[in-house]
């Protein structure tokens, strides 16, 4: 082969090269050109799907192009994030996710493959905390006496949450954990058969994301002890922070939002969705739909590689002080 029939060939291998990343390009350019689909991981109707409904309308708005809501129930949410990662990288299916199927569920169940760098992280969302109430047969009105009647009687007393790993059950484990408490810990399948059994009394005390325990906690049919982020919630400063008491200062724990994509988003398509989400999340419309139901908005500009790092660390002691794992 002779010098220039060689350049020759380099040159066509590279034109060619150039030609196959075309087509990528361009609909990253162009996108978004076809409707979006985010993917929720749970049925309709709770914390996790009315966050992804709302601010998929948002982002219909300001991308321009129809925004599909799939419910993909199962696994604690993880089916539904798996998809996601799965999914082509092309920013048509995203995942609404909150920290259970994002961060935790990995930590406590073999059966979950990804991993957090299965996603590339749009933005967080909101947040909101979790609520401790005790049933009314149990006679508990406050912190201090929760703390007294567990403590004085190791291994009598029981708490529930939806599930074996999720936040609400890490979340009752951190308090086991700060308080020095010995209680068994009584998982459901989800948060409704967990409240018929508070409002029945057949358990004492129960973990709610803050949204679901409200309507309980106004009825009084069950007393709300207090809320596991570190200040009281906006939406009910009458209730105490867990982390008001000294025995469980610095109690910290919430259920987070936030928006993921597959692995590997092309950099045009991601600069996109983000400066789409900030701008949702500025809506009157969203702020006044999410904080109504319990959640506070996220902060812009949250550097979501440290927050995750930070947020897996802090799940990950918990589940070891636990020993939680499927």
């Amino acid at each position: 082969m002779t010098q220039n029939t060689r350049i020759f060939c380099l040159s066509l291998l590279a034109s060619q090269v150039l030609l196959a990343g075309a087509p990528a390009l361009a609909q990253s350019d162009n996108y978004p050109s076809k409707p979006i689909t985010i993917v929720v991981g749970y049925p309709p109707g709770g914390s996790t799907d009315l966050t992804g409904r709302t601010i998929g309308v948002e982002l219909s708005k300001r991308l321009g192009v129809p925004v599909l809501i799939e419910n993909i129930g199962g696994a604690g949410g993880a089916i539904g994030a798996q998809k996601v990662a799965n999914a082509a990288p092309d920013g048509y299916t995203l995942l609404a996710g909150a920290n259970n199927e994002i961060a935790i569920s990995r930590l406590v169940s073999a059966a979950v493959k990804y991993q957090l760098k299965d996603f590339t992280p749009i933005g967080l969302i909101a947040s909101q905390p979790m609520v401790l109430v005790a049933s009314n047969k149990s006679g508990v009105k406050s912190v201090d006496q929760f703390l007294s009647l567990v403590k004085s009687n190791p291994g009598k007393y029981s708490y529930g949450s939806s599930g074996v790993g999720t936040a609400l059950h890490l979340a009752g484990e951190m308090v086991k954990d700060q308080g020095g408490l010995f209680m068994t810990h009584i998982p459901y399948r989800g948060v409704a058969p967990l409240a018929n059994d508070l409002l029945g009394n057949n358990i004492e005390f129960g973990v709610f994301v803050l949204s679901s325990g409200l309507p309980h906690i106004k009825s009084g049919r069950v007393v709300a002890l207090g809320t596991t982020e570190v200040k009281r919630s906006a939406v009910t400063p009458e209730i105490p922070a867990l982390a008001e008491n000294p025995k469980l200062k610095g109690l910290d724990i919430n259920v987070w939002f936030a928006l993921m994509g597959p692995a590997h988003l092309p950099e045009p398509v991601l600069a996109k969705l983000k400066k789409a989400l900030a701008e949702s999340l500025q809506s009157p419309d969203l702020r006044k739909k999410l904080e109504e139901s319990g959640s506070a908005i996220a902060p812009l500009n949250v550097d979501m590689a440290k927050f995750l790092t930070e947020e897996t660390a802090k799940y990950q002691r918990i589940v070891d002080f636990a020993k939680i794992k499927e």
